[in-house]
């Protein structure tokens, strides 16, 4: 369900095919799962509850994961219960008959696909310089796009012919997509498993200065737990060792600063990313129009992502970011003025170019937040830096979400996608009041 990269991945890293079809299988359900419960009865406050608690899910999984991967040397295992927890919440999702549950089976898929997310970062910086990291995360950045892109193009391929090859109807049609998703993530992780190098590229100390230098305790890391990152002892304590005061003590003024900008902007992209599946169900545009829409945004983020990772690695991402920032801003309220404004024909079109804006603007964040906070946290504490910057995303996402639906339903979308942009503008300025140039080789110093 994937489009790869046109050259063929390295040894090192071919792992990331496996990783890029669960990533399709994900794509291809981040909107069918809002689409589905629109035709389950599902209204524009529901769509953005659902991803709401999806973002919210994500939050306490990322940082528990980041250090239970520092603490196990094993990182396989964690990825390979994301893409088998994929599998199983698809199916489940396939199977749901009302929002409610359509709701809570995507949860469970958001939590393990957020919780994977700094585990990912850290497996593609291992045993590189750090002025490298960068285009690692492009390269990450890179499959993950394509398979994202690859599983909406499915996505849209079958949502156009399905009713006419198969006489499905809509409720049909999405969930025999769900069905065949399921199955991509669980091959994804089949692909993994052979893939995936037994040992670590780097020394275990080498890896545990990379994600935090997390104090290891005797009884935390037997070979019967290592494999289950969900199991009871672990979550208990993950939680209990974490230390959000000693994060903030140990982070200077400038990480501090962008980890509240980056919560502000994401909460800015929910508001507007909640609810829009709704809008343009209810602006007249069909489900394989929107889904068109939606291929059109990965695909300006997956072309995006390695050139975006090699000028991180030049210019000072803070500027890039801040151009992206500026570009969303005002692209947001666009996609409600002309939804409502144009005739049907133009307002596709010109969507259309937005939505490829909005798509290459990502790309652009993605890549350059993470090199961000990367280089503002001292050594010491980078991995857990890199698991609250996720979980402060998610976070984001929740609120945002759910604010989007309410001011969607109660003052409309016009309303709800004006405040995106605004919410953006101001994150935008506190990213740029964050102090600190960040241009390539300007790495924090080990405390």
């Amino acid at each position: 369900m994937s489009i790869l990269p046109s050259s063929p991945p390295s040894r090192r890293d071919r792992w990331l095919v496996g990783w890029a079809l669960g990533y399709a299988a994900v794509g291809a359900s981040s909107l069918v799962v809002p689409l589905y419960a629109i035709e389950l009865g599902a209204n524009a406050l529901f769509v953005g509850l659902i991803a709401a608690t999806a973002a919210f899910a994500g939050a306490p999984g990322a940082i528990i994961w980041g250090r239970l991967a520092a603490r196990s040397n094993r990182r396989r295992p964690f990825v390979l219960v994301a893409l088998g927890a994929t599998a199983g919440a698809l199916f489940v999702v396939s199977r749901a008959n009302s929002p409610a549950a359509v709701l809570v089976a995507n949860t469970l898929l958001w939590f393990v696909v957020a919780a994977a997310a700094p585990v990912l970062n850290l497996i593609v910086v291992e045993g590189v310089h750090p002025d490298q990291w960068d285009r690692r995360f492009g390269v990450l950045n890179h499959y993950q796009g394509y398979g994202w892109l690859g599983g909406l193009v499915v996505g849209a391929v079958w949502s156009a012919a399905a009713p006419r090859v198969f006489a499905l109807d809509a409720l049909g049609v999405q969930r025999w997509f769900l069905l065949v998703s399921a199955v991509a993530a669980a091959v994804g992780a089949l692909i993994v498993r052979v893939w995936y190098p037994d040992r670590p590229t780097v020394s275990s100390r080498r890896f545990a200065r990379l994600s935090a230098g997390i104090r290891r305790q005797s009884g935390l890391i037997g070979r019967s737990v290592r494999a289950v990152p969900y199991g009871p002892s672990r979550l208990y304590w993950a939680l209990q060792e974490l230390d959000v005061a000693d994060l903030r003590a140990r982070a200077s003024p400038s990480l501090l600063s962008y980890l509240a900008a980056a919560t502000l902007f994401f909460v800015g992209f929910s508001v507007f990313f909640g609810p829009l599946p709704a809008y343009l169900i209810s602006a007249g545009r069909t489900a394989d129009e929107v889904f068109v829409l939606f291929v059109l945004s990965s695909l300006g983020s997956a072309v995006s992502y390695a050139r975006v990772g090699a000028l991180a690695a030049t210019y000072d991402s803070r500027r890039l970011q801040a151009g992206a920032l500026a570009t969303r801003g005002l692209a947001f309220p666009l996609v409600a003025v002309v939804g409502t404004s144009l005739t049907a024909v133009a307002a596709l079109l010109v969507l259309g170019g937005t939505f490829l804006v909005i798509g290459v603007t990502w790309a652009v964040i993605a890549v350059t937040a993470t090199g961000i906070v990367t280089r503002l946290a001292p050594e010491r504490i980078r991995g857990e830096a890199l698991g609250a910057y996720t979980a402060l995303a998610s976070l984001g996402g929740g609120v945002g979400s759910a604010l989007g639906g309410v001011v969607a339903t109660e003052l409309g979308y016009v309303t709800a996608f004006a405040l995106a942009g605004g919410i953006v503008l101001t994150a935008l300025v506190v990213v740029w009041s964050s102090g600190e140039n960040v241009v390539q080789g300007q790495l924090a110093s080990s405390d």
